[in-house]
């Protein structure tokens, strides 16, 4: 039996950059009756709290099963587990590592995405809402998101379906600045990290921090072919499932859990 059940957030757990629904929050309280729960993504600290976190509290999670519900930031460079022994507090989720960018590493990225997506044309400024970037700065990996963080699903959807765009963006950008790997992921993402900090790194830290081993997780994400930001965990050969949305994973989660009884 799996020890470690883990995911992909956007279109794995949710519909991208928003909460998780109610359906999947419950699955995954339940859950944590079973398994030690890893979500990994690219994301920020805050975005597992307002999408994961936040939502489960709503269905009801307790402090004890909040310490089995295992965060790993941006790809598995920041680690963060709950202290349960007092009533909830965001202040008590803990960060047991983090592996940030230089500054300098930090200025190249940048620049090098930036000019690559200037120059095939899909820097597009004028949708950005107000308020908001094409480019964060995640300390241990930077991303590029073409509209920005706080536009509409729908239209995030719609800007670059079968990856085309960002692919130009990527070939550009490895020749500006070719010591840095590219990734694609969500839906109008790159993440930029240096050699070997994908979820590669993110997946190897788990298994060292939760004491367990490959046969002992199974992963859900919905970019594992190559290269989309799950298709390294599919290399290392843990057990993955695919999705295309968070509905299929909330099916197989049903499943597991009435296989449980």
């Amino acid at each position: 039996m799996k020890k470690i059940l883990s995911f992909d957030i956007d279109q794995t757990l949710n519909v991208a950059k928003t909460p998780i629904t109610q359906e999947v929050a419950d699955l995954l309280t339940q859950c944590l009756n079973h398994f030690e729960i890893a979500p990994i993504s690219g994301q920020k600290f805050d975005q597992f709290l307002i999408q994961i976190v936040n939502p489960m509290l709503e269905a009801g999670v307790t402090e004890e099963q909040l310490t089995h519900l295992h965060l790993f930031v941006a790809q598995g460079t920041q680690y963060y587990r709950y202290d349960g022994t007092t009533p909830y507090n965001e202040q008590n989720w803990q960060q047991v590592y983090s592996h940030p960018l230089t500054n300098e590493q930090i200025t190249k990225i940048t620049a090098a995405i930036e000019q690559a997506a200037r120059e095939t044309g899909y820097w597009e400024e004028d949708k950005l809402p107000a308020g908001d970037e094409i480019i964060e700065n995640r300390l241990s990996q930077v991303t590029f998101s073409a509209l920005g963080q706080t536009a509409g699903t729908e239209e995030k959807y719609a800007w670059d379906p079968d990856t085309k765009k960002r692919q130009a963006i990527v070939a550009r950008a490895k020749q500006l600045a070719p010591e840095f790997e590219y990734e694609i992921g969500g839906t109008t993402s790159i993440n930029a990290f240096t050699p070997g900090m994908n979820k590669v790194f993110g997946m190897t830290h788990l298994m060292e921090e939760l004491k367990v081993e490959k046969k002992d997780i199974l992963y859900f994400g919905d970019m594992t072919q190559p290269g989309g930001n799950d298709y390294p965990v599919v290399e290392m050969g843990i057990d993955t499932i695919t999705v295309r949305s968070h509905e299929d994973t909330a099916f197989c989660l049903r499943g597991i859990l009435g296989i449980l009884g």
